[in-house]
């Protein structure tokens, strides 16, 4: 088995990747040890964090093999591979650009290619993607996966916007590989008081429930 594939299989384990958004770089440290403590090992630090490859760069030395380190908002390749050499484990991109797939797996390493549409998904696809995110799928719902999976049963899909405790049930009986959480998670009012024990908190809650669907799903 590849690295690629290795990675690809840790992350449908894990179920649950965590999508990092914070307004200075030295946030992203504390706030992914607390995700971890939590149980969420996978771990997306979005490019728009502020010198976010030296963020990647810190989680990856004092962390190592304990968080399944990806990088996210990624739409050209020289960041695909610069964010690859400085730590990341995946790629994920909100948009279908075919040529992140080739950088990628030049580099051994899984990519996510985002799409809205089944052409887009299919495109992404087609073009060697391992994931799709389907984005925003706020707007969309778990129906819409189901929808989307019932055609095109290949793509593994993983949905970003409107995953909450809620609505988590929804999303993988609707056939989702895994599920992106955001702003349902990482709250505002957390990372802005920097309370890590109470993420800590929020993300064993998500993971416990996560747990108990996959039994109650035979997943």
């Amino acid at each position: 088995m590849s690295e690629r594939e290795s990675i690809c299989g840790d992350i449908i384990n894990e179920g649950l990747v965590a999508i990092v958004r914070v307004p200075r770089t030295e946030l992203a440290l504390p706030l992914a040890k607390a995700l971890v403590d939590g149980g969420i090992r996978a771990v997306e630090l979005t490019m728009t964090i502020p010198n976010a490859l030296d963020a990647i760069r810190e989680i990856d030395r004092e962390m190592g093999n304990d968080i399944l380190l990806g990088v996210g908002t990624v739409i050209d390749d020289d960041t695909c591979r610069a964010a690859i050499d400085a730590g990341a484990k995946y790629v994920i991109s909100p948009v279908t650009k075919p040529s992140l797939v080739e950088a990628a797996h030049a580099l051994d390493r899984p990519v996510m290619l985002g799409a809205y549409t089944p052409t887009e998904a299919q495109t992404a696809h087609e073009a060697g993607s391992d994931f799709i995110k389907i984005f925003p799928a706020d707007t969309l719902g778990p129906g819409y996966i189901k929808s989307l999976l019932a055609p095109l049963t290949h793509l593994r899909i993983i949905p970003t916007g409107g995953v909450n405790l809620d609505t988590m049930e929804s999303f993988l009986a609707a056939g989702s590989a895994a599920l992106g959480i955001g702003s349902s998670l990482l709250k505002k009012k957390i990372i802005e008081s920097e309370n890590w024990p109470e993420l800590e908190r929020l993300a064993k809650q998500h993971t416990d429930k996560l747990a108990e669907l996959k039994t109650k799903l035979g997943r």
